[in-house]
């Protein structure tokens, strides 16, 4: 099937959005508020705790077909990044506190027209995660979601670590009769896999020059051997530490894949929580992802990118545009928390335009 061109009309706005996104903030607010008084440090209301900070290229490849040469992706070329990888919880909890993974990626040097509100840089932001369809369909859905996890922020670490043990008990029993809880998994009842070893998904689309895709990044070499392995889960950071064992000596490999929409039904821009179809429309690769063998975690890194540094997708090109409810959410929600960040840490961010390609 060929690819479905983009236009404008292939979104369409909930009449409550503004309500809805007002209540996002309100709500992602609370953790950050909480979080700030328990830590004396301004850190993210979500993926708050960050596994491995890594600087790596990112290539283009030539050769591709016209419906993939788009956007970033038009011209085969290298490009310098910046990797964060993270669990998703706005407090910073012992490892044991099993919850979901996520992959940010901020790509320098970037020519192009950017969106409003990056217009004076030249980067590009991808924002994978877990799972190839979001836990909710809209953001009122989401809204409900962030409310639970807000009123879990603070509790007692403990509790949390007994719960997380229960609730992988219970994820087990679930994903062996064919079914699985997003929310289970959300709360503390992912496996205590090596993150190195997961695939990564946009899980919302974005428009991709004349089209609309979503991307994944996936382990390729020695990371692909990674998959389902169970960490030794000793200290708090076990996490952090197994990923720095792998990258100190070998580095890492990924493909950057995109799947194309082909079918607006099967493929829904405006419902976040359905899975398109991969025998309908495949993953192709379009780029490889690649960080070479280094300290995953040093206090440099610390500086320059958890600290120094914001992520959002809407940080890019026109010609990747997130689209759907929960995208157009995330950017005002995005900006705010982000906005509050930099005011109580007393730093703006960067852009990072030294580290642009050369």
């Amino acid at each position: 099937m060929a690819a479905i061109r983009f236009t404008p009309d292939v979104e369409s706005l909930a009449p409550d959005e503004a309500e809805t996104v007002a209540a996002l903030i309100e709500a992602m607010q609370s953790i950050s508020a909480t979080t700030f008084a328990d830590e004396d440090k301004a850190i993210r209301a979500v993926h708050a705790k960050s596994h491995a900070l890594l600087d790596g290229e990112l290539t283009v490849l030539g050769g591709l077909p016209p419906e993939l040469a788009q956007g970033l992706f038009a011209e085969p070329g290298t490009y310098t990044v910046a990797l964060r990888l993270s669990t998703s919880p706005g407090d910073l909890m012992d490892d044991h506190v099993a919850t979901p993974r996520g992959l940010a990626i901020k790509v320098f040097g970037v020519p192009g027209a950017q969106l409003s509100g990056s217009a004076a840089d030249t980067t590009q932001d991808f924002l994978c995660v877990e799972g190839s369809a979001f836990a909710a369909p809209t953001p009122k859905d989401f809204l409900g979601t962030v409310k639970l996890l807000a009123r879990t922020t603070d509790k007692a670490e403990g509790l949390k670590r007994a719960f997380s043990a229960t609730a992988r008990g219970i994820e087990h029993l679930l994903e062996a009769v064919g079914t699985k809880s997003g929310t289970l998994v959300a709360l503390g009842g992912h496996k205590l896999t090596n993150p190195l070893g997961e695939t990564f998904y946009s899980q919302v689309p974005v428009r991709y020059g004349d089209h609309i895709a979503k991307v994944a990044v996936v382990p390729v070499g020695t990371l692909a051997d990674l998959k389902d392995e169970v960490v030794e889960a000793e200290s708090q950071n076990f996490l952090r530490e197994a990923i720095g064992r792998t990258l100190a000596t070998s580095g890492g490999e990924w493909e950057v894949r995109v799947q194309l929409c082909t079918d607006l039904e099967a493929m829904p821009i405006e419902d976040a929580s359905v899975a398109w179809p991969e025998d309908v429309s495949p993953y192709v690769t379009v780029a490889r992802l690649a960080a070479p063998a280094q300290p995953s975690w040093s206090i440099d890194q610390v500086h320059a990118i958890d600290d120094g540094l914001a992520f959002s997708p809407w940080h890019g090109l026109v010609a990747h545009r997130p689209l759907g409810g929960v995208n157009r959410a995330r950017k005002p929600v995005y900006e705010a928390l982000q906005g509050e960040r930099s005011s109580r840490s007393g730093c703006p961010f960067h852009e990072g335009v030294a580290r642009a390609a050369g």
